[in-house]
């Protein structure tokens, strides 16, 4: 998740990402996401074993802000937000 600025990246992991977007984008969640107005999904990773996805959020935590960087630049190259493609999207897994 990021900010309107995308000056802000927050690594989270949820069993549900429509769900998950939503609450940060109304302002649910509070917290880091809350507090830094990250309401912006700028990319994602879909896992089937929830131990993979987490090992995953801690390895990308650890990233410093270079690396995050070119791993969303990688997937999503005009860091556009993607709430909305999540909202319309019918994958099963998110």
């Amino acid at each position: 998740m990021s900010n309107t600025h995308k000056n802000m990246i927050y690594v989270g992991v949820t069993n549900n990402l429509k769900r998950r977007v939503n609450e940060h984008h109304m302002g649910i969640v509070k917290g880091f996401t809350y507090k830094f107005n990250c309401k912006y999904l700028v990319y994602y990773e879909v896992f089937n074993d929830i131990n993979q996805a987490i090992g995953r959020e801690k390895t990308i935590k650890k990233f410093r802000r270079e690396k995050k960087n070119n791993l969303i630049s990688k997937f999503n190259p005009e860091w556009k937000f993607l709430n909305a493609m999540i909202n319309n999207a019918d994958d099963k897994y998110l």
